[in-house]
């Protein structure tokens, strides 16, 4: 791998310990693709839209692995850039997996700030284009103010987006508890005539692994954590288990309570559930914890997005100026703004089905190289540094061909038979 430059006017402020990558990798992961995507999962895959939540949850899983050790080999800004350098030292290579995350992170911010203008807009009457701009502006200031402010807001909205989510399960238990009779609904058959229903729960799963896209933003932090090769393996893995128990539970409440075309069709499928409850609920509550969900998702890719451009110009494979750290706020002030100004530009011309679609896409050909560069490392014999997470080589491998496999499918879709 080679030698990382760290000039610059200063270092990034390492002030993240454990519970706050806890809830920042909750607040990524846990932003508005649930809240959004439920309700399109379940018009795909029908009653069976946990099973094909669960597929998308094993691939995410299992990639989780492979990123956890990788986040202790190189606990860097830029991770996946760094992780690619490392197994293949393939400088265009690497380069193009840095500026697929940027692209994802800029493109994500661009379209939840469409949905949060829309769900405004719902209850308070506002010109769209002023307030999308507005809402960017915001949160591109609170990202260029500091990591440490950043982060404690997201931890506190990421609290308010787990509890929507818990609150729809509460809200769902009498449902819920009919599983032990309606379990059999759930199950899809398995036959050589039922290819047309997986067919379908495998272009359901690949939409909902959009919905745990997120815990790989998290090492791109790394040089603001804590005990960072300690810390950051663990906070990955905590991330991806409680938001896989959360999403499945929210996707068997949700088919368990109302109808699944109906789902399709609601903007805020988690409120209509709400809203088929026999408990009283405001109908805005669900709708404004959405509103913060995406708020808080815009956020999150902003911080990721300048934090890889930051770690790529140490690596010198972005422009040097995006290696600047502002002595004040200690955050990458010019990479921000460039950040910053791309996302309002994208604002303008994204939507969110297209997005999930095309983040899904990009970011599974990303996990498919990273668990290949560390498929490699360890297949060449290069040993991780005492005390790091390590994990079995067959899960990198796995890793590469369940991300490949579900590449490819979607791929398959799409040619003419």
């Amino acid at each position: 791998m080679r030698q990382t430059n760290y000039g610059g006017n200063g270092r990034l402020r390492r002030s993240i310990n454990l519970p706050f990558l806890v809830f920042y990798g909750l607040g990524t992961i846990v932003g508005g693709g649930i809240y959004a995507m439920t309700g399109k999962v379940a018009g795909i895959a029908g009653l069976y839209a946990p099973v094909a939540f669960l597929i998308s949850a094993s691939i995410a899983l299992i990639t989780a692995f492979s990123y956890a050790e990788m986040a202790g080999r190189y606990p860097l800004s830029a991770g996946e850039v760094r992780y690619v350098d490392a197994g293949f030292s393939r400088r265009r290579f690497s380069m193009l997996i840095g500026w697929m995350i940027i692209f994802t992170g800029i493109v994500s911010s661009a379209t939840l700030a469409n949905a949060t203008a829309g769900f405004i807009v719902d209850f308070i009457e506002l010109p769209v284009l002023p307030l999308r701009a507005g809402i960017i502006l915001l949160l591109g200031l609170i990202a260029c103010w500091g990591i440490r402010e950043s982060v404690s807001l997201v931890a506190i909205i990421t609290l308010i987006e787990v509890g929507g989510l818990l609150l729809v399960v509460v809200l769902s238990r009498q449902e819920l508890a009919t599983i032990g009779t309606r379990w059999r609904e759930l199950l899809p058959p398995v036959g050589a005539g039922d290819l047309a229903i997986w067919s379908s729960i495998f272009s359901a799963a690949f939409l909902a692994f959009y919905t745990f896209i997120g815990f790989e933003d998290m090492v791109n932090v790394a040089e603001e954590v804590k005990d960072v090769r300690r810390t950051l393996p663990a906070a990955i893995l905590i991330c991806i288990f409680l938001s896989m128990t959360l999403y499945v539970l929210v996707a068997l409440a949700a088919v368990l309570t109302v109808p699944p075309q109906e789902l399709a069709q609601s903007n805020t499928p988690l409120a209509t559930i709400a809203s088929w409850s026999d408990h009283m609920l405001p109908p805005w509550l669900l709708g404004a914890i959405s509103i913060l969900a995406t708020i808080n998702g815009i956020l999150v890719q902003i911080i990721m997005s300048s934090r890889v451009l930051h770690g790529m110009a140490n690596g010198n494979e972005a422009p040097a100026v995006f290696r600047r750290v502002n002595s004040f706020t200690r955050t990458p002030l010019e990479a921000s703004l460039f950040v910053i100004g791309l996302v309002l530009f994208f604002s303008l011309v994204l939507d969110l089905a297209t997005l999930a679609k095309t983040t899904s896409a990009v970011i599974l050909f990303v996990f498919a190289a990273v668990n290949a560069s560390l498929l490699k490392l360890k297949w060449t014999g290069k040993a991780a540094p005492d005390g790091v997470f390590t994990t079995w080589w067959g899960v990198p491998l796995l890793g590469f061909i369940s991300c490949s496999g579900m590449l490819l499918f979607k791929l398959v879709e799409f040619l003419p038979l």
